[in-house]
Formats: structure tokens, sequence, C-alpha cells
């Protein structure tokens, strides 16, 4: 249990340090935020299972993965409270923390910056954790990293990509607000070839079949998710359709 809340400890502090960083190029070097945000959302997702997988087994649950697994859970959702620090009333009261939010505050997402971060990356948890324990089973965990890949690399670059690029807009609503946000074909056809590109890349984890069925089916309709998803919305629906597409063929395709 030490080692678990030294792992958490050093989990928050190594977000911190990324939000703080990426928070520091908004401020001293005017990077958009809208290029930061993805770093930070990136780290929150990847940092936790990356660090769990290679961690090897907590103390006194070395034979029990449902042990391991519900520390995971665990560790995953008691890290939102992490964002607690970010709220109006605390970050206004402490410098280190306003510079640190300001790499994930877009303008156009104010007021709702923190809200909808929380439950965007709450939504990933909850759809990435069955699948991480999935891939336990059989053994697969590398196959973790084509979702967040794709969310990191692919749906990372799109919004930059369009912002520099885009010339073929379409638009999508947000959570809870009928103000509407834009999306380009261009930044939607960098995930295409993001999910295509990391298919190839972990092609040695199927088998033949499995290889062309994820190579026809996973591109078109990741893409498809990332286009329709409500706006901050898009890497919980990356994910879910990702990781059911992967659990589909892995479970029924030999």
């Amino acid at each position: 249990m030490i080692d678990f809340i030294v792992m958490q400890f050093i989990k928050v502090g190594m977000n911190f340090a990324i939000w703080y960083a990426c928070g520091l190029l908004v401020l001293k070097r005017g990077v958009k935020t809208n290029y930061t945000r993805k770093i930070v959302h990136f780290s929150l997702l990847l940092l936790p299972f990356l660090m769990d997988m290679f961690r090897g087994p907590s103390n006194g649950a070395s034979n029990e993965s449902g042990n391991n697994f519900l520390l995971t859970a665990i560790g995953l959702f008691s890290g939102l409270l992490y964002l607690l620090l970010f709220i109006q009333p605390i970050r206004n009261r402490v410098k280190v923390l306003n510079t640190a939010f300001l790499s994930v505050d877009r303008p156009e997402d104010r007021p709702h910056t923190i809200s909808w971060l929380t439950i965007q990356t709450t939504a990933n948890f909850l759809v990435s954790l069955p699948f991480y324990a999935y891939l336990k089973t059989i053994q697969k965990m590398e196959l973790l990293f084509i979702p967040m890949l794709i969310n990191g690399i692919g749906d990372g670059l799109a919004e930059p990509i369009g912002i520099r690029f885009g010339k073929h807009k379409y638009k999508t609503y947000a959570l809870f607000t009928k103000k509407k946000y834009e999306r380009s074909i261009e930044g939607s056809a960098c995930v295409f070839i993001t999910v295509l590109l990391t298919i190839i890349v972990f092609s040695f984890s199927f088998s033949p079949i499995q290889f062309i069925i994820a190579l026809i089916t996973i591109p078109i309709l990741m893409t498809l998710a990332e286009a329709i998803a409500p706006h901050s919305w898009d890497n919980p629906f990356l994910s879910l359709v990702g990781e059911i597409l992967l659990f589909l063929i892995l479970q029924f395709v030999i």
C-alpha cells in the first residue's frame, strides 16, 4: 500500500510538471492553448496506465490480478482529485497553479474548462478500464497503446492541423451548451491517417485476418467517431469506438 501511495504522488507530480511546463509555454512563448491542452490530455490518460503497466505487482497482491486491477481503478479516479487544485478560488490564490491552468484554459471553453476536462477524463478512464482488464487476461497489453496513441497523436494533431490548414469546416456541439464549435475535414483526415499507421505498427499483435479487418474497419469508424463527438468529448468517443472494435476483432475473429 505504501508503494501504491508513493506511486500516486509520483503520478500527480509528473502530471503537474507537464501542466506547468505547458503553462509556461503559453505565458512566456505565446504557444496556443489549443496545442498545449492536447499534451495535457495525453499525459492524463497515458501516464497512469503506463506506470501501472511497468511498475510490477503491488505488495501483497502479486498473485491477485483482481486486487491489482482494483488498485489501478482506485489510483485513476483518486488522481482526478488533483483537478480540484485548479478550481477558481484556489488557482487564483496560487501563482504556480494559475500558470499551470493556462495549459488547458482555451478561451472558447470558458467557463466550463475544468468541468469539461474532469468529465472527459473520467469518461476516458471508465471506457478504458474494462479494455485494460481484458487485455491483461489475453496478455496483449501492448494493444492498449492503439487507442491511446490515436487520442494523443491523431486527435492531438487534428486541432492544430485544422487551425493551420483547415479549409473545409463543419460544426459540432458541446455538452451543456447550444454553442457550435468548428472542426475541419483536414483535421479528421489526420485522425484517419494516424489510426491507419498505428494499426500497421501493431500488426504483430493480430492474426492475418484480424489485421485486415482492423485495417478496413477501425480507421473509418474512429474517424467518424471523432467527427461526430461533442466538442471536448472526442477523446472518450475515440477510446470507446476503438476499444469496442478491437475487442470484437480479438474475441471473435481467428
